[in-house]
């Protein structure tokens, strides 16, 4: 059995931005433990503050208050090239256009330990294909990347994320604009490889009732709190009834998933 390893814990963190000589604080006092071999899910409404959180957690926004340490070290201690060495992030945003071929894209998951040269080493090419075999994307190793479907698309970033071998990889949203078999293949997928792989995987996520399935522990974001347990202890806690202000939408703690009433 995998043995788990603090890799990221928030001290007192208050995450918001300033505007105007002012700090627009969105959460606070968050004391939060991501572990290895964990799957994360990171859910709340819309505008309620996950990018914020996962832009302070990753290092791109610094803290209002509090701090983020990353294997024992504050994050902001860390230079651009020992952070890509310790979290990768699979994010949300259009690739920008060019002909690279799939494998030729997760390849690109081992630029913070090349030489200056670019030159892939041995062990730099055992990485990537330990990635693809992990992602069983081997047939698609040599398409141009856009010629895919998002879904395999979704798997592909993935896998250069295992590539870059990090100890946390960090995905906003990776489920969407995907339909139902593609989510569950991610979703499933994320979870093999954090019980196969002992990495700590955080993800935030719309799709709750998955969510609720297949993590090991779920943060939850509302406008009074936020809590981080596993999805049993919140469902018990009441937790997920006060996620959406709307009647017609409400909690069912017996089936542990949302209904939606006439």
């Amino acid at each position: 059995m995998n043995s788990e390893k603090k890799i990221i814990s928030t001290s007192n963190l208050s995450i918001g931005y300033h505007t105007k000589g002012q700090h627009t604080i969105i959460a606070e006092n968050l004391n939060l433990t991501l572990s290895s071999g964990q799957l994360i899910a990171l859910v709340g409404a819309n505008g309620i503050g996950k990018s914020t959180l996962l832009r302070t957690l990753t290092g791109i926004q610094k803290p209002i208050a509090g701090s983020v340490n990353l294997n024992d070290k504050n994050i902001t201690s860390f230079g651009s090239l020992a952070l890509a060495q310790n979290l990768s992030l699979v994010l949300t945003d259009k690739l920008p256009p060019s002909n690279l071929t799939v494998f030729e894209l997760i390849a690109l998951g081992r630029q913070p330990y090349t030489n200056w040269l670019g030159k892939l080493s041995a062990a730099d090419l055992d990485k990537i294909h330990q990635a693809i075999a992990l992602t069983h994307i081997e047939h698609l190793v040599n398409k141009i990347h856009h010629e895919i479907s998002d879904g395999q698309l979704q798997i592909v970033l993935i896998a250069r994320a295992l590539a870059q071998d990090t100890p946390l990889i960090v995905l906003d949203e990776p489920t969407t604009h995907l339909d139902l078999h593609h989510k569950v293949a991610v979703f499933k997928l994320l979870k093999k490889l954090s019980q196969e792989t002992n990495k700590c995987i955080l993800f935030s996520t719309h799709d709750i009732d998955l969510a609720i399935q297949l993590s090991d522990e779920m943060i939850v974001m509302t406008e009074k709190h936020v809590v981080q347990d596993q999805p049993c202890n919140l469902i018990t806690k009441g937790v997920f009834s006060t996620l959406f202000k709307d009647d017609a939408i409400s909690f069912d703690g017996e089936k542990g998933k949302f209904v939606i009433s006439n």
